[in-house]
């Protein structure tokens, strides 16, 4: 049986950090977040421009997860492993919501989402369990 996404996730807690911001003032967000937390730009593949979310369509969330490296497709099959944690995502609560990702293959539990037209990625992460989820990294993807 596949090990539980939580499984996937860093085993240590983060170190304590100082009292949490609000949207729009964390770090990697500034200028992309409004008041209600939503993503006020749209989101692009970084690699070849395709439109992955419309403004409004995704909201702000920190969670630590574990992404595999950025690479080609072929270059990722040969180096295998490798990955980066990252902590600054939108979040998509509805699959339909996106105007262009792709899914990997299932690792686990878990698939990654690409970009469906020139399959970078991966540039976020879905679990399988939890069907209303969906993560894209703010620092795999440009903005418009």
């Amino acid at each position: 049986m596949a090990a539980p996404c939580a499984e996937m996730e860093p085993a240590a807690p983060p170190p304590s950090p100082p009292p949490a911001p609000t949207p729009a003032a964390a770090p990697g967000s500034a200028g992309l977040v409004c008041a209600q937390g939503r993503n006020l730009r749209a989101v692009l593949c970084q690699r070849c421009g395709s439109r992955v979310l419309l403004p409004g369509a995704a909201t702000f969330a920190r969670r630590e997860l574990l992404l595999p490296a950025m690479r080609k497709k072929a270059a990722a099959a040969a180096a295998g492993g490798g990955g980066d944690v990252l902590r600054e995502h939108w979040l998509v609560r509805d699959m339909f919501s996106f105007e262009n990702v792709g899914f990997t293959r299932d690792v686990g539990n878990v698939k990654f989402l690409v970009c469906a037209d020139c399959e970078a990625g991966p540039i976020g992460w879905h679990c399988l369990d939890d069907k209303d989820s969906f993560y894209v990294a703010l620092e795999r993807v440009a903005h418009e």
